[in-house]
């Protein structure tokens, strides 16, 4: 397997990330996940390296070459020739660089960037059909460092929530919930949370602490173009309940109905008629729609 490190395509196993780079010690680095489409092309990637690039900036890591969207095509591109692949799953990763033991007195001059890529999972059109379970979870979304989520090295509250979710005895592919410490929805483990109630388009608001997903963000471009109200705000589990229907967004898998809720006591509620509702395929057909258009 080939990995895209600081620039080059290398082999992994001859990759090295020094002991004392800061994103080891200390967790400062940021990643970012996306996909390519029919081409090749990374979509939505001058969103995604804006995201990176702001949480840089906070973080004091000095990473110009996040700024050069046409060389990580390129690097992209080199890297999925070399691993064979004609599309792929992408990650994309900025460490801080080595720094003394210790907190650092200045900004990281010397990120390291690492890119990785995997063939895409296939898609089942049954899950978009049908929908996947969603797990109330114990574990609770934690406060972000900063002002605003980023999607930075410290990851642990995500393992937890997905270690609760493997033992919880949930379906097999079936995303868990986290809620706030006050009790109000924030996001799945990887995904962004969407719900419908009598047409009008509910998603939970940045200031709960959940990622900024981009995805995210063009799902609600994409409904207010369509017509969709759509807010954002403070939600229960009971309003959750009431739903006629209920998707995740994330940037691999896009939208992805959900059909069941179930909570720790096992209960289990149907959402709508048990499959994939009017609005949620509507969506999913418009972004779908930019996918290919995009391409062209």
């Amino acid at each position: 397997m080939k990995i895209g490190y600081n620039g080059s395509v290398i082999e992994a196993g001859n990759a090295v990330i020094s002991v004392y780079d800061h994103g080891f010690l200390y967790g400062i680095g940021l990643f970012e996940t996306f996909r390519t489409y029919e081409g090749g092309q990374p979509f939505l990637l001058e969103r995604h390296l804006a995201r990176m690039m702001e949480g840089c900036r906070e973080l004091g890591i000095h990473c110009p070459q996040l700024a050069d969207q046409a060389a990580i095509r390129q690097w992209l591109a080199m890297l999925m020739e070399a691993n064979e692949l004609a599309e792929a799953y992408v990650r994309l990763t900025v460490t801080a660089g080595i720094g003394e033991l210790g907190l650092p007195p200045a900004d990281y001059e010397q990120p390291n960037m690492v890119m990785m890529v995997k063939k895409l999972p296939a898609v089942n059109e049954q899950l978009y059909a049908n929908g996947k379970e969603l797990r109330r979870l114990a574990a609770v979304r934690n406060s972000p460092e900063g002002a605003v989520r980023r999607k930075s090295l410290h990851y642990m509250n995500n393992i937890i929530a997905k270690r609760e979710l493997v033992a919880s005895g949930a379906a097999p592919g079936s995303e868990g919930l986290m809620l706030t410490r006050e009790g109000w929805l924030a996001e799945g483990i990887v995904s962004n949370l969407f719900f419908v109630r009598e047409g009008r388009l509910y998603t939970p608001s940045i200031d709960t602490g959940i990622l900024p997903g981009i995805t995210r963000e063009r799902v609600m471009e994409l409904a207010r173009e369509i017509g969709y109200s759509v807010e954002e705000g403070h939600y229960t589990w009971q309003e959750l309940l009431q739903a006629d229907e209920l998707w995740l967004t994330n940037s691999i898998q896009e939208l992805v109905p959900v059909t069941r809720l179930s909570e720790e006591s096992g209960a289990v509620h149907v959402v709508g008629h048990g499959t994939a509702g009017e609005v949620t395929l509507r969506l999913l057909h418009a972004y779908r729609k930019e996918t290919s258009r995009r391409q062209q």
